[in-house]
């Protein structure tokens, strides 16, 4: 992978974070993640699930502010971004994966109440709301379904996650 490739996906990563496009990824971006896939699917903020989702959204953002935030001010810069967070995606993107676990799951719990995982138009409904473009929604959800039994579990979704943001370098 060239270097503008890199840089291009890097780019594409960091704004699937920066939820309002302020150009810094903050708690409120994880708050605003959770407010749409609660209202995506009719799921009251104060319910069970609602309350897991923003727990979820809050424990991704402090794992990201953890690996990420360098100089303390509460926001993840580009810069912050590429140099910390890519890095250390690159390098372990399971663990990454596993920052997002809790978050992931109470999507899921939001999204298909009928479980185990979710079916692929649940998922493809969840990657609309957080910015996936239309176009590539039904086909990535459908895609997630690795066994193809029709549901989309939580380890379905971690290993593919993982694989979205362990971008190799582009020396690698």
């Amino acid at each position: 992978m060239d270097s503008a490739e890199y840089e291009r996906k890097i780019a594409a990563r960091f704004a699937t974070f920066d939820q309002d496009g302020s150009g810094y990824i903050d708690r409120e971006d994880f708050s605003t993640a959770a407010r749409a896939v609660l209202a995506e699917f009719a799921v009251a903020a104060r319910s069970d699930k609602g309350q897991a989702v923003f727990a979820g959204a809050e424990a991704f953002w402090q794992g990201m502010a953890g690996i990420a935030d360098v100089d303390g001010d509460q926001r993840v810069s580009r810069e912050e971004f590429v140099t910390g967070a890519a890095k250390r995606l690159r390098d372990n993107p399971h663990r990454f994966a596993e920052i997002a676990r809790p978050f992931l799951r109470a999507v899921i719990a939001a999204a298909d109440p009928d479980g185990p995982g979710a079916t692929p138009a649940a998922t493809a409904r969840v990657l609309r709301v957080l910015g996936t473009p239309v176009e590539l929604a039904d086909p990535v959800a459908a895609a997630l379904d690795a066994d193809g039994d029709g549901r989309i579990t939580e380890d379905e979704i971690l290993a593919a996650f993982a694989g979205y943001c362990g971008v190799a370098a582009p020396d690698a």
